[in-house]
């Protein structure tokens, strides 16, 4: 196979080119976690040995394999495994409580769950219902779970798989951890094409060496991973992010491409070796996920080695703005322009297109656009905007403004939700969990400036009448019913919410009542 010309195409094989790296790059490095390195064969061998076996185990065309532990070698693997027997990739959220993590369980439909052992003992431990999901172990044996070495078929076993349709589902990512029927976001082999393909070949190749410090069950991580592994380059995975220790592992691996979100740019400008390392052979830099400060886009610029590219988009699809900050200097304070392709409005309230240079909420189009929430065809309507020509648009949450040269700023948002340490946080779970607790009446959460992780959830609540509140248990008994990433920080007692006339909080008064007692 010419793999070069297969990449010009509109629409290929995806996982049938990661097979094919194998073959014309035996020896080359894969992946490397930082314990463990592997080569282009090796991979290729042993994602065929793991797709034979879910095909034996019975997994069907598009559906879903389950993925939750560390990121690593073995993570990956079962990740492309999963699509290269015609399946599709459900990585679930390491910081899901276990409630959550079977309601996404559940919701995939998936008859296999890779599994690590500190996962799969806190999931046993919790009571919860899993289902009946094979688990199969991503790192030693369990007592009644094989080791992924164990399970997988005889060496030299190729699967014999059709080709994947451009509709064929690749993945499923679930948007944080919900208290209800998590939001499980399906894209497509047509989308993923377009995204880590077509247009890609000026910016990966087999050369590159890409670093990633974020969880592969986000879409900021894959943004680059799967760039990365479709044009036959090595990914280093790492599963936890310590800036010392990127900044030691880059310099060794001579690494050409990242993808950090912006409090990981800030650690890495605050450590102390930063100068020290030498980043030169970095071509280019990717950031995502969370509000990126023009201030710290200019610190890096100038002091950190290669391109800096923001995308700004959502998981969803919908439009993606790309900012080349190296060569636009002066729009540091915006998320650049849509890329090629897409296409981006500004409407107000009542859904009506705005003229050029208003502030309203945008909506964008483009190749890159979710299938639709699994399941849930309600929640994916609330996300549709339709133009005069009935064509479908997505609303992406945020206020903006497009300036005279085409640049976006973001001035808001039309959504509650918080970014937190890059992870989306929906204020309307933590409310509902909240109101469950005795002695609540009432209760919002708002989003409060965070030098650590850009943004932290914070809570006000009031109590029911003679009923006063302990808030240091309280805030202990909600956050031991919340993911990592979504826990409260603070809890604040107030009298009364601040409502609107038709009885809509106020979240801007809570916000400057924040700020007021931080000043």
């Amino acid at each position: 196979m010419d793999i070069s010309a297969q990449l010009e195409r509109e629409f290929g094989n995806w996982p049938g080119i990661v097979a094919e790296w194998g073959k014309q790059r035996p020896d080359a490095l894969a992946l490397d976690d930082g314990e463990t390195q592997i080569s282009w064969g090796e991979l290729s061998a042993r994602i065929d040995r793991m797709a034979v076996q879910l095909l034996d185990d019975g997994l069907q065309r598009g559906q879903a394999v389950a993925i939750l532990g560390i990121t690593g070698i073995p993570y990956a693997l079962a990740y492309l495994a999963a699509i290269r027997a015609g399946g599709c990739a459900a990585p679930l959220t390491t910081s899901a409580t276990p409630r959550q993590l079977a309601n996404m369980l559940a919701d995939s439909g998936a008859i296999h769950l890779f599994i690590d052992s500190e996962k799969r003992s806190e999931l046993l431990t919790s009571e919860v219902d899993l289902g009946s999901a094979q688990h199969i172990m991503l790192d030693s044996a369990g007592t009644d779970a094989p080791a992924l070495g164990e399970w997988m078929a005889a060496q030299g076993a190729v699967p014999d798989i059709a080709p994947p349709l451009p509709g064929d589902a690749f993945n499923i990512i679930y948007s944080s951890g919900t208290t209800g029927t998590p939001k499980g976001i399906v894209h497509s082999h047509g989308m993923r094409w377009r995204q880590s393909v077509t247009g890609f070949q000026a910016i990966y190749s087999e050369n590159a060496r890409s670093i990633l410090s974020t969880p592969l069950y986000s879409n900021t991580t894959l943004a680059v991973f799967l760039p990365t592994i479709v044009h036959g380059g090595m990914a280093r995975l790492m599963g936890k992010f310590d800036a010392g220790q990127w900044l030691d592992a880059a310099q060794q691996m001579r690494a050409t491409h990242t993808m950090l979100v912006p409090v990981q740019y800030q650690r890495l400008m605050n450590d102390p070796g930063f100068d020290a390392h030498d980043l030169s052979s970095m071509q280019i830099k990717f950031c995502t996920s969370a509000p990126f400060s023009a201030e710290l886009k200019a610190e890096v610029l100038r002091r950190f080695p290669g391109g800096l590219v923001e995308i700004y988009g959502m998981t969803e699809g919908g439009v993606v703005c790309m900012l080349q900050a190296h060569n636009f200097p002066d729009k540091l304070h915006t998320v650049g322009q849509p890329v090629k392709g897409h296409d981006l409005k500004v409407i107000d309230e009542e859904g009506n297109e705005l003229p050029p240079g208003s502030k309203g909420e945008m909506v964008g189009r483009s190749p890159t656009m979710m299938s639709g929430y699994k399941n849930q065809p309600d929640k994916t309507r609330d996300m549709e905007w339709r133009d005069a020509d009935g064509n479908l648009w997505f609303k992406m949450g945020d206020i903006g403004i497009v300036d005279e040269d085409g640049f976006v700023q973001i001035v808001g948002r039309a959504k509650d939700m918080i970014i937190s340490g890059g992870f989306n946080i929906y204020p309307k779970d933590l409310e509902e969990i909240l109101m469950q607790q005795p002695g609540v009446a009432d209760a919002a959460v708002v989003g409060m400036s965070s030098e650590r992780w850009g943004e932290t959830p914070v809570g006000f609540v009031v109590a029911a009448p003679g009923a006063p509140l302990d808030l240091d248990a309280l805030l202990a008994n909600v956050n031991a019913e919340l993911g990592k990433t979504q826990r409260l920080s603070a809890l604040h007692p107030i009298d009364e919410l601040p409502r609107s006339h038709i009885g809509k909080v106020l979240k801007t008064d809570l916000r400057a009542m924040l700020a007021q007692t931080a000043g």
